[in-house]
């Protein structure tokens, strides 16, 4: 269910992105933000198919990554709050881990 509704927000954000938001630099973040998102609500939605240890630390590491990247995003380009991005870089780091704990998690199950 989490998976689904960080879909619906990511296309509904993107949608503000693309037609709410005048200043096209706020714009192409925000639209880069719900892309982002949205990719990474599906990982998460299929990641619910894996099992073991790596990947429910996937899981939690591509919903915490998500976030930290987008949510840090969404609120310096809508919210206004520039201090946000701070936490982005670690957002994206996590996001990175949640892709290898989700390889860990299929080269254990394939073994």
């Amino acid at each position: 269910m989490l998976a689904s509704l960080l879909g619906l927000t990511a296309v509904a954000l993107g949608a503000i992105a693309a037609h709410a938001l005048a200043d096209p630099v706020a714009s192409a973040a925000v639209e880069r933000a719900s892309t982002y998102q949205l990719i990474h609500a599906v990982v998460l939605w299929l990641a619910t198919l894996c099992t073991g240890w790596a990947a429910r630390c996937a899981r939690w590491a591509l919903l915490a990554g998500m976030l930290l990247f987008c949510g840090a995003i969404y609120a310096k380009y809508l919210l206004f709050f520039g201090q946000a991005v701070a936490v982005a870089p670690t957002g994206g780091t996590l996001l990175m881990i949640g892709w290898l704990l989700l390889a860990i998690s299929q080269l254990r199950d394939q073994n």
